[in-house]
C-alpha cells in the first residue's frame, strides 16, 4: 500500500476571500508596530504631501512609516532588503496590506522624512514612560563607535594635506605647462583653427584633487579658529590645525576613532545612549563626532529632562565622562553622580569602604573615589555595567547595526534615533505581545483606547498623542 501524504496542489485558488490577519499568529510584533503607528502624531510627515498635487497617488505614510520601523526593529535597514521582504516575506507582505513600493522609494521616503522619523522617539518613549518602562530613578550613560559610511583609507591629515597641495600644484605647473607646449607645437603643424578646449585627462583629474585637498585644509582651519574662539584664544585667526588632524573626502563629519577594544581604529561617529535601569528603554539618544566621552555628560542629561520632562535622580557612567566640572554641575542640577575620575582595574586590590564623616578639603576627585567605595556607591555604579552595555549588544550584534547608511552629522544623529526607537519599540512590545486582535486595542466612546489595566497606559483613538504631551 502506497503512503498517504496531506494535500499538495501548489495551483489551487482561493475558492473565498482570505483575510491576510490569518497569516500570521495574534501576538506578532508587526500588529503592535501597527497599532502603535497608528496612534502617533504622523502630522509632520502627513503635511508635505498635502501641498503635492502633482503626479500618481503616493503610498500612504503610515504604511511606509510602519514597514520602515518594523524593519529597524528586526534589524533591515536596507532598502533593497526591505523591498525584496515585501515581496517575500509574510510579515511585511501584510503590514504594508500588499503594498510593494520599490526600494527606490522606500529609500526617498527614509531621506525626505528622516528628521520627522527621528522625532517619532520622543513619541514611543512617552509610551514607555505610561506604561511603566521607564521610572528615572537611575539611568547610565555611555557611547558606542559606529562605523561611518566612509572608509577611513579616504582620510588625509593636515600635514599630509599640504605637502599633497604643494605637490599638486607643481605637477598641475608641469602639466599646464607641456599642454600649452604641445597646443604650440600643433599649431604649428596644423594651424590655429583646432580645437584643443578639453583638459588633457591626467591634468583634469590632478586639478580635481587639488581641489578638493584645498576644501578640506580651508574647513580644517575654519574648525581650528572656530575652537580658539570657544576657548577665547587671544588670536584665533592665526590658529592652524595640528598635523595629525584629519578629514575624510567621503563624509567630512566623521572620525578617526578607536574600535571598540582599542585595538583598531575605524572611520566613523561616537554614539552616545542614556539607559533606565527599570527596563534598559533608551531615554536619550545622540550622536558625536568627539571620539572621546568627555563633555557628553550634561548635554545627555539636558536631552533626558527635554525627552521625558524630569531628570533621572542618579547616573553612572565609566571613567571616560569623568571632570570635576562634569560632576559639580550634574550635582548642581539634583542628580546623584557616580563617575569614577580614573579607569578601574581588575588586577588591582579594592581598597575597604571608608567609614566615619567625609574629611574636609578633599577635591572632588578624591571625593568621587570614596563615594565609589562605599556600599551604595559600589551598588549604584555596577549598574552601569549592566545597563548600556547589553543595549548595545542587542543594537550592534542581535540586529546587526555596525555601520550607518547615512552621511554627515545630522542625518547620522537622526538615524542612530530611528535605531534606537525600534529598540524600544521591542522593549514595549513585551508587556502587549499576549493579547489577542479582540483584546488588543477596544475603544470605549470617549475615544480612547484601554490597553490592559497592567499596562497603565492609554491612547487616543483619534490619531494624536493626548495626555502624553510633555
Amino acid at each position: 500500500m502506497s503512503k498517504t501524504f496531506r494535500p499538495y496542489e501548489p495551483d489551487q485558488s482561493f475558492l473565498l476571500p482570505v483575510s491576510m490577519r490569518e497569516w500570521l499568529p495574534d501576538d506578532h510584533l508587526i500588529y503592535f508596530i501597527s497599532d502603535v503607528v497608528d496612534q502617533l502624531d504622523l502630522t509632520a510627515i502627513a503635511e508635505r504631501y498635502e501641498r503635492e498635487e502633482r503626479g500618481y497617488p503616493p503610498y500612504h505614510p503610515e504604511m511606509m512609516v510602519k514597514v520602515l520601523l518594523y524593519a529597524y526593529c528586526i534589524g533591515v535597514p536596507s532598502s533593497r532588503k526591505i523591498g525584496r521582504k515585501l515581496e517575500e516575506d509574510v510579515a511585511f507582505r501584510v503590514l504594508a496590506a500588499n503594498n510593494t513600493p520599490d526600494f527606490r522609494t522606500i529609500s526617498d521616503f527614509r531621506k525626505d522624512h528622516l528628521k520627522a522619523l527621528a522625532a517619532l522617539f520622543v513619541q514611543v518613549l512617552k509610551l514607555c514612560q505610561k506604561a511603566g518602562l521607564v521610572k528615572l530613578g537611575h539611568v547610565a550613560l555611555d557611547g558606542t563607535k559606529m562605523k561611518a559610511n566612509a572608509s577611513k583609507h579616504k582620510a588625509m591629515s593636515y600635514k599630509r594635506m599640504k605637502e599633497e597641495e604643494a605637490r599638486l600644484e607643481v605637477e598641475v605647473k608641469e602639466l599646464l605647462k607641456k599642454a600649452e607646449s604641445v597646443d604650440e607645437e600643433e599649431d604649428r603643424k596644423y594651424g590655429k583653427g583646432k580645437r584643443g578646449d578639453e583638459l588633457p585627462k591626467e591634468l583634469a583629474i590632478r586639478e580635481s584633487r587639488l581641489k578638493k585637498i584645498r576644501e578640506a585644509r580651508q574647513a580644517l582651519e575654519e574648525e581650528a579658529r572656530q575652537k580658539a574662539e570657544e576657548e577665547h584664544k587671544e588670536s584665533p585667526l592665526t590658529v592652524t590645525p595640528q598635523d595629525k588632524t584629519q578629514r575624510n573626502f567621503t563624509d567630512s563629519d566623521s572620525r578617526i576613532m578607536p574600535a571598540p577594544g582599542g585595538k583598531q581604529f575605524i572611520q566613523g561617529y561616537n554614539a552616545q545612549a542614556v539607559v533606565d535601569s527599570e527596563f534598559q528603554v533608551i531615554v536619550a539618544a545622540e550622536i558625536t563626532n568627539r571620539p572621546v566621552d568627555r563633555g557628553q555628560a550634561e548635554p545627555m542629561m539636558d536631552r533626558v529632562a527635554a525627552n521625558t520632562g524630569q531628570l533621572p535622580r542618579q547616573v553612572s557612567a565609566d571613567a571616560g565622562y569623568f571632570s570635576s566640572d562634569t560632576v559639580n554641575n550634574l550635582t548642581a542640577m539634583g542628580i546623584d553622580v557616580y563617575i569614577p575620575p580614573h579607569k578601574t582595574h581588575h588586577n588591582v586590590t579594592e581598597q575597604p569602604a571608608p567609614r566615619g564623616r567625609i574629611p574636609l578639603g578633599l577635591s572632588t576627585p578624591d571625593r568621587m573615589r570614596r563615594k565609589l567605595r562605599t556600599k551604595k556607591g559600589k551598588k549604584c555604579y555596577a549598574q552601569r555595567k549592566i545597563l548600556p552595555e547589553p543595549v548595545f549588544g542587542q543594537i550592534k550584534q542581535a540586529r546587526g547595526f555596525r555601520q550607518l547608511l547615512f552621511r554627515g552629522l545630522d542625518k547620522v544623529n537622526h538615524e542612530w534615533q530611528l535605531i534606537c526607537i525600534g529598540h524600544n519599540l521591542l522593549k514595549l512590545s513585551k508587556v502587549y505581545q499576549h493579547e489577542t486582535v479582540e483584546q488588543r486595542l477596544p475603544c470605549d466612546n470617549t475615544g480612547d483606547i484601554k490597553f490592559p489595566v497592567a499596562y497603565g497606559f492609554a491612547v487616543s483613538c483619534r490619531g494624536s498623542l493626548g495626555d502624553f504631551a510633555a
